[in-house]
């Protein structure tokens, strides 16, 4: 059983430049630095990479150049500098220079990098998961969907393996 995970935006209108999470949820009800305690709790519990955010940007470019980085295999390298740049540093993952960056530290020619970037090669692709993301009902991310089960958020380790397990995932051996 294969599991795909896909990204995308909830906010796909935010700019290149980014938005302020404080202004992202105005008027929603939302206690911002309860939420950010919440997920940092969370993040360090399960060893992830968590900063001080303020801004949030727009992922767009980000998902093009990852969908490029999966079909050179080196998608996990990819989403995983991407994740620590955008989560960890706070870095604006929707600007060039940052994504050739994190192409780089991936093992990817940048060259290649650019030019995926600048003809958008894989807009397509990233259109048709956006488009399959909202015809499943998809309003959060992360959400995890297997065998039209759900689990939406960021969850702590032992919930997602068993939800996994109740679907019959096996556990993927690491080696050290």
């Amino acid at each position: 059983m294969a599991i795909r995970w896909t990204a995308f935006p909830l906010h796909p209108e935010t700019p290149e430049e980014g938005r302020s999470l404080e202004d992202l949820f105005a008027g929603r009800g939302v206690d911002l630095d309860e939420v950010l305690d919440r997920l940092r709790r969370v993040a360090e519990a399960e060893g992830l990479p968590l900063g001080r955010r303020k801004m949030t940007y727009n992922s767009r470019l980000a998902q093009e150049l990852g969908k490029w980085a999966e079909k050179k295999g080196k998608g996990e390298e990819f989403h995983r500098a991407t994740f620590h740049a955008y989560f960890a540093d706070g870095l604006n993952i929707a600007t060039t220079t940052v994504l050739l960056q994190l192409a780089d530290e991936a093992g990817l020619p940048t060259a290649e990098a650019l030019e995926v970037l600048e003809t958008r090669a894989f807009k397509d692709s990233v259109d048709q998961d956006w488009a399959r993301s909202r015809s499943l009902g998809i309003t959060a991310v992360p959400t995890l969907l297997l065998n039209r089960r759900v689990l939406v958020g960021a969850q702590p380790y032992e919930t997602m393996k068993r939800f996994l397990e109740s679907e019959g995932v096996s556990p993927r051996e690491h080696s050290a």
